[in-house]
């Protein structure tokens, strides 16, 4: 059992590096969403048990990102261009399967705004600070980048948690996916460590919060995840192509918006088993 769970966190940690595919979804496809959101919100309760389910699966994830990342920052260093437009169509493929979670046949117009506030926010993440989360060096101790570092982890923890955003996806859009790919790289400890504490405490203390509010309110949650992704996309789209450039940047974009289409039809048919085997709703 514990080799399934390392070989399914090794799938979730790689799928985490790609913008626009999240963990929270290949979790899903991979059936232990339900059991790792359960050893999240009773970590207290049954600390042990819950402690060393997590610990199969982060080590996985870890593995998967360690191996992964430096191939990853290569092609972005290589290929910037056609890698962005690959992003650009997997988060642009990772909206309908998010929209699909809605459940409604209105939306509130309440929830149009927030959808719009959401892509207000994206945009506005553009003019952060240049080097604003720029790793740590020298060896000396920086309280205001570790602030900023354990502020970041958290919000991004956020995400690996909610199915269907990509932890990846909010790297992108602070400005940290290739800082962060680099960190991991070269073992920057001074940089990682904080993310690290702010995604841990992140997911610790709002697991359970997350739970309540995607079942008690759906609509508002996934109309704002929408509007960040819609928002996202104007940051990450590099600009038009010319030349040669423009059919490698369109197979690119294809093969990104492919990707993510396919994983979530099979998402759609998890949920649909899943909800006419026991009525439950994946939130």
């Amino acid at each position: 059992m514990w080799i399934a769970r390392l070989v399914k966190g090794f799938a979730i940690g790689a799928s985490m590096l790609i913008p626009g595919v999240s963990g929270g979804t290949m979790a899903i496809l991979l059936g232990v969403y339900d059991e790792m959101i359960s050893a999240l919100s009773n970590i207290r309760a049954r600390f042990r048990h819950s402690s060393l389910l997590l610990l199969q699966f982060l080590v996985g994830a870890g593995v998967g990102i360690l191996l992964l990342s430096g191939p990853m920052l290569t092609a972005l260093a290589l290929w910037t261009k056609p890698v962005m437009f690959f992003f650009t169509g997997a988060i642009l493929a990772g909206i309908p399967p998010i929209y699909r979670k809605v459940r409604v046949a209105r939306i509130k117009p309440r929830n149009i705004l927030v959808a719009a506030v959401g892509a207000a926010v994206a945009v506005a993440t553009e003019y952060l600070p240049s080097g604003l989360f720029k790793p740590v060096s020298g060896g000396g101790f920086d309280l205001s980048a570790c602030a900023l570092l354990l502020a970041a982890g958290f919000v991004i923890a956020i995400a690996l948690i909610l199915p269907g955003i990509s932890g990846s996806y909010v790297l992108l859009m602070f400005g940290m996916y290739d800082l962060t790919l680099a960190a991991v790289r070269d073992a920057n400890l001074p940089y990682l460590l904080p993310l690290a504490a702010g995604g841990l405490a992140g997911v610790f203390s709002t697991a359970g919060i997350l739970d309540k509010l995607m079942r008690k309110h759906p609509q508002f949650i996934y109309m704002l995840i929408i509007g960040f992704m819609l928002g996202s996309v104007a940051q990450v789209f590099p600009g038009l192509p010319a030349g040669l450039g423009i059919p490698v940047c369109a197979a690119a974009f294809l093969i990104g918006f492919g990707l993510v289409f396919w994983i979530g039809k099979f998402e759609k048919q998890t949920e649909s088993e899943t909800d006419n085997t026991n009525g439950k709703e994946i939130f």
